[in-house]
């Protein structure tokens, strides 16, 4: 297995959206090593979220990369301008454009990292032939669209088939996994081979978000 050191990104999707620099300043001296903003579009999930705007703003407010999760129909359409606000990391679902492998070089082409991420019922084989233009696969643990569900087990041996398909292809792509991902869940997600965590209930909805994200990342050093 390629081995790669654990990594937390708290999703502002949890967050108070009226305090989000102040959230951000506290989950990164806790030690989060990542931002993940979630937008969403109101067509590939139900829910609306924000866009290239608060991105732009919470790139002056943080230090953290910031890892943007475009839930959205069309991805191609607004990856420059996702870029330009100060997306590092640019994610597209391999469910919301007919031209994947355009979309995913066109992100790196403007300059972010690209990822590339599956719905629970979407099989490794949609991204098999992408590979190669990838620096991350993303691998949703829940339904995509809404904070606070509860972790699908049945996605761990995806995870697992996912880390031989890029162990046996000796390729430097890291796998983040997003959805219910707790202290109950978090162990059994590293196992199966993720090493980038998406958590945001168990991070802003705790009483204490720092606390939070050190309890988390205790976990996977235990």
């Amino acid at each position: 297995m390629n081995k790669k050191p654990p990594m937390l990104s708290p999703s502002i999707l949890s967050a108070d959206m009226a305090m989000l620099a102040s959230e951000l300043e506290l989950v990164e001296k806790a030690g989060a090593h990542w931002a993940h903003i979630d937008v969403m579009d109101g067509r590939f999930v139900p829910n609306i979220t924000i866009g290239v705007p608060v991105v732009a703003a919470l790139k002056k407010h943080t230090r953290m990369p910031l890892d943007v999760h475009l839930m959205i129909i069309e991805p191609e359409r607004y990856l420059d301008d996702f870029v330009k606000a100060g997306a590092d990391w640019l994610t597209v679902h391999a469910e919301s454009t007919y031209h994947l492998y355009r979309c995913l070089a066109a992100i790196r082409a403007a300059g972010a990292k690209a990822g590339v991420a599956l719905n629970p019922a979407t099989p490794l084989s949609a991204i098999e032939y992408v590979l190669e233009v990838v620096d991350m696969v993303l691998i949703m643990t829940v339904e995509p669209g809404f904070g606070g569900q509860h972790f699908l087990t049945s996605q761990l041996p995806k995870l697992a088939a996912l880390r031989k398909l890029i162990d046996e292809r000796q390729l430097p792509v890291d796998i983040q996994v997003d959805g219910g991902i707790n202290k109950d869940t978090i162990v059994a997600a590293a196992q199966a081979g993720a090493h980038i965590f998406v958590a945001g209930s168990a991070v802003f909805g705790a009483p204490d978000a720092g606390q939070a994200v050190q309890d988390l990342l205790a976990q996977l050093d235990a």
